[in-house]
This record gives C-alpha cells, sequence and structure tokens, in this order.
C-alpha cells in the first residue's frame, strides 16, 4: 500500500493501516466521528502499556434503527467485550503490553450506514511520573519558600484531573446533542411524510363523497317531448 498516511485530527493522528484498521498515537484522552457505511466493518488499534487502563466509550450518532456491532479484542486476540446490536456502551479494561483492537460491525445492514462517535481515555500510562520527577529536578533550593513540593503537585493534578473531567463531559454533552438532533429530524421528516398522505387521503376522499351526494339527487328519468 505505499507509505502510511498521517492524517492530524484534533488531539491525535489517525494512522491508516490496512483497510478496515487504524491506529491511534500515544494520547491520554481522544475522541473521533467517523461514517460507517452499509455492510462494512471498521477497527482501530490502540499500543497500552502494562497495569495501565483503557476506557472506551461509543455511540451510534445517526442512522437506521442507531445500532451497531463492537468488538474489543485483546493483544493475544482473545474477545474481551462483545456488544451486539447496541447505541451506545462504555467498557473499561485493564491492559497489558500490546495492541488493542476495537471493533465496529455494520456488516448486518445492506441499506443504512451508521455515524459513530467514540472516546478513548487512557489512565496510568506512566507519562504524568516522568513529567514531575522532570520539574522536580529544576527546583532547588529556597525556590519554593515555606511551600512544601508535594502540595503543589497535588494541587496541580486536581486541577489537571478536574479540566480533563470537564473536557469529557462536554465531548459527550455534544455527542449526545447531535444524536438527539439526527433524531428529531428523522421524527420531523416522517411526520412531514404522513402529513401528506393523510392529506391526500382526505382530499380524495372528500371527492368521492361529494361525487357520490351529486349521483343521489341526479334524476335520471328521461323527459319525453
Amino acid at each position: 500500500m505505499g507509505l502510511p498516511l498521517w492524517v492530524p485530527l484534533g488531539c491525535f493522528a489517525l494512522l491508516l493501516a490496512p483497510p478496515g484498521a487504524a491506529e491511534f498515537s500515544p494520547s491520554l484522552d481522544s475522541d473521533f466521528t467517523f461514517t460507517l457505511p452499509a455492510g462494512r466493518k471498521e477497527c482501530f488499534y490502540q499500543p497500552m502499556r502494562k497495569e495501565a487502563s483503557l476506557e472506551l466509550e461509543y455511540q451510534v450518532l445517526d442512522g437506521a434503527g442507531l445500532d451497531v456491532d463492537f468488538h474489543l479484542l485483546s493483544p493475544k486476540g482473545e474477545t474481551l467485550v462483545f456488544d451486539e446490536r447496541k447505541s451506545d456502551g462504555v467498557h473499561t479494561v485493564e491492559t497489558e503490553d500490546g495492541d488493542y483492537m476495537f471493533c465496529f460491525d455494520n456488516t448486518f445492514s445492506t441499506i443504512s450506514e451508521k455515524v459513530i462517535f467514540f472516546e478513548l481515555i487512557l489512565d496510568n500510562m506512566g507519562e504524568d511520573g516522568e513529567d514531575q520527577e522532570d520539574w522536580k529536578k529544576d527546583i532547588t533550593g529556597t525556590d519554593l519558600l515555606d511551600m512544601k513540593l508535594e502540595d503543589i503537585l497535588e494541587s496541580i493534578n486536581s486541577v489537571k484531573a478536574r479540566l480533563s473531567k470537564s473536557v469529557q463531559i462536554q465531548t459527550l454533552l455534544r455527542a449526545f446533542e447531535a444524536r438527539d438532533r439526527n433524531i428529531q429530524e428523522s421524527n420531523f421528516d416522517r411526520v412531514n411524510f404522513w402529513s401528506m398522505v393523510n392529506l391526500g387521503v382526505m382530499v380524495v376522499v372528500s371527492a368521492v363523497q361529494v361525487y357520490m351526494l351529486k349521483s343521489l339527487f341526479e334524476d335520471k328519468r328521461k323527459s319525453r317531448t
């Protein structure tokens, strides 16, 4: 297939691997929205470290039935999670070294494509601890005055955790809003369609009733001259 193509997507990049597969660059929080055609299956890979945590949440935003099959496989190829024709789901697994694969399967649908949103949250990836140790090396002597370094780190981590949680909640709320909007637009189209059908039926029934009433009062006898 030639050289891999990197496409920037916000806070992460998506590597186009073999057909139906992709990989995320290491990131603590990533989200992605894509269109899954009818009769297709798309898989993604996420490299993980030992004793880390992988949390994945997905939602079907648009498409007939608002459902999709979901698979999560370990680096050894073992099925960790299987959701059959679900509209959303949240799963958390403790990981080991290797690439975890998760797939969205729409092969059961022959007509309708699906718009799918998912978010990855990676914990205990070992990066924050290294950054904190590097920062400690830059602090010397009386730079901290009477404040304790551990208190500062605790405050920073608390603020960071709350900001990350706020971003995650906002992302999920946007996904919920998108799905609700698609449902409302679909219902609006259905209401308009059946309203037009009912209107047509009423016009036809009215015309038939007028014709029948006129036929009742017509004098069918022929007059003689």
